[in-house]
């Protein structure tokens, strides 16, 4: 197991503000409008639902009662509830709500390392519309997925990880040599980015290839994770203006000399 902890930002000359408040509006939004998770009306109200995006209305179903297959506990189970704003707003509102405490961590611990890297390369505002624009073009890779593979166009999907995968696609393309410091299981590591976020990207693409021959997704969106990362390696090069590598990068600099 690799988890990342942290990045050489031994070349930031600015204060990521943007980061800051991405992470902090993710926090706060699932604090005190999820509830920690437990109001599931406002998360099923503004998660996206493909169903809802493909036809362009506003989709309210029945709540079901549940029962706990081990413990024989009932529960009630939310259907799909009004979304006071357009149905395709919530392409951008789910990429803001999360499952849990450890879908939020994740999500976060990969933005506080990589975000700020971007941010410092293109600037405050040309980050905040490529991040927008990674959540959107990454919802729409999981809405499509979904009816391609013929699964469940009811289900709502939610979460950042296709925003910060747009993010990690800028990454691997600007700074594929920047050392990243990571615990391979319980070892601490340093190693470039092009093999932390290369294995990551794997896992995502071997992943998704697996549900073509009907496995389970787990309730990941791995359609989302492999859309944003794309739209993040391609649209970067729009969005940068300096357009040289990576100061750090000694290996393209030897090349380039």
């Amino acid at each position: 197991m690799l988890l990342p902890i942290g990045d050489d930002n031994s070349d930031r000359t600015v204060t990521p503000y943007i980061n800051y408040l991405l992470i902090a509006i993710n926090i706060l939004i699932f604090i005190f409008l999820q509830g920690a998770g437990h109001n599931l009306f406002f998360t099923y109200a503004y998660s996206t639902v493909p169903a809802e995006i493909l036809t362009g209305t506003d989709i309210v179903t029945q709540s079901q009662v549940i029962v706990d297959p081990y413990t024989g506990q009932q529960f009630e189970m939310p259907g799909l509830q009004p979304t006071p704003v357009s149905v395709y707003f919530t392409l951008l509102t789910s990429a803001f709500m999360h499952g849990g405490w450890m879908h939020l961590a994740g999500n976060m611990l990969y933005l506080w390392i990589f975000g700020d890297n971007i941010e410092n390369r293109i600037g405050h505002f040309r980050y905040l519309v490529f991040y927008l624009l990674c959540a959107v073009i990454a919802s729409l890779s999981h809405v499509f997925s979904t009816i391609l593979l013929n699964q469940n166009s009811l289900t709502p999907s939610l979460g950042a990880s296709g925003a910060i995968s747009g993010v990690l696609g800028a990454y691997l393309l600007l700074f594929p040599t920047r050392r990243v410091y990571a615990f391979l299981f319980i070892f601490r590591v340093s190693i470039p980015a092009v093999l932390a976020l290369g294995l990551w990207i794997a896992f995502q693409v071997s992943s998704g290839l697996g549900m073509l021959g009907g496995a389970d997704s787990g309730g990941v969106a791995y359609a989302a994770h492999i859309g944003g990362f794309i739209a993040g390696f391609l649209l970067i090069k729009f969005f940068d203006p300096v357009r040289n590598p990576d100061p750090q990068d000694r290996y393209i600099t030897r090349i380039r000399r």
